[in-house]
């Protein structure tokens, strides 16, 4: 039997990618995932197998990950970010375990990596210094007003709230939804720091607040933050405190 490995491969630059999540690569002799993520590893791909599958083959990609691991070659599957956040992690362990023990391939185990939401939150200054909530938008596998609801728990209760896949084709208006509910629970003019593209060459980023953000460029690539009740901007900096008394205040 082979090794499988899931590997965050952090949100796009190769000095946002951990050793370990490089050398898990670097190891295999096969390597799985989306084809824009496969795009962002190219030059560490050379004299290898690689799985590569469009949006919405997850299911099928990781299993053939598993059946090459399987058949005696080490395998990693990666994911964007942290594989554990949002990406393949939980599917590969969940199929490596439905097989039966003697059939399975060795469990290399997870490799943490920068998520784009600690990306997103360095660019924009330090937002997240206080309970935070992170949400996807998408309803690829979640229902809608679940999502909705889980949005408005999360503003009743002020915590710092992250959206994954704020926008997309499909769902354009998601974001509008989302904006009117969480002005029942805060302000309009709460910080909201919109990032696209972190870490990667295309990267831009802009502040806005509660009661205008949608009226900025936001796509599938974006992480969108709002701020709690606490949040201000100063300088071009958002910041969330997180209570520390500072002398002179």
């Amino acid at each position: 039997m082979g090794k499988i490995v899931v590997a965050g491969i952090g949100p796009g630059s190769f000095e946002d990618m951990t050793p370990r999540a490089r050398h898990a690569i670097e190891s295999a002799q096969v390597v799985a995932g989306y084809k824009t993520y496969i795009g962002l590893i190219e030059p560490l791909l050379e004299g290898k197998e690689v799985i590569g599958t469009g949006m919405t083959q997850e299911v099928d990609r990781c299993r053939a990950a598993v059946e090459a691991a399987a058949s005696g070659k080490d395998t990693v599957v990666v994911s964007s970010g942290d594989s554990g956040v949002y990406g393949m992690a939980g599917l590969v362990l969940e199929l490596v375990l439905q097989l039966p023990k003697e059939q399975r391939p060795e469990w290399g185990g997870v490799v943490a990596g920068v998520s784009a939401v600690n990306a997103a939150a360095s660019i924009l200054g330090a937002p997240l210094m206080h309970d935070f909530a992170v949400i996807s938008l998408s309803d690829w596998m979640t229902p809608w007003e679940l999502i909705k609801k889980r949005a408005a728990l999360a503003g009743e209760g002020d915590f710092v709230i992250a959206l994954y896949n704020p926008k997309s084709r499909h769902r354009p208006d998601y974001i509008f939804e989302i904006q009117k509910i969480l002005l029942q629970h805060r302000s309009p003019d709460t910080p909201v720091g919109i990032v696209t593209s972190a870490s990667r060459a295309q990267e831009q980023a802009v502040l806005s607040d509660l009661g205008h953000f949608t009226e900025e460029e936001i796509g599938m690539f974006s992480m969108v933050i709002i701020g709690n009740s606490n949040t201000y901007v100063q300088d071009g900096y958002m910041i969330t405190p997180r209570g520390y008394k500072i002398a002179g205040e």
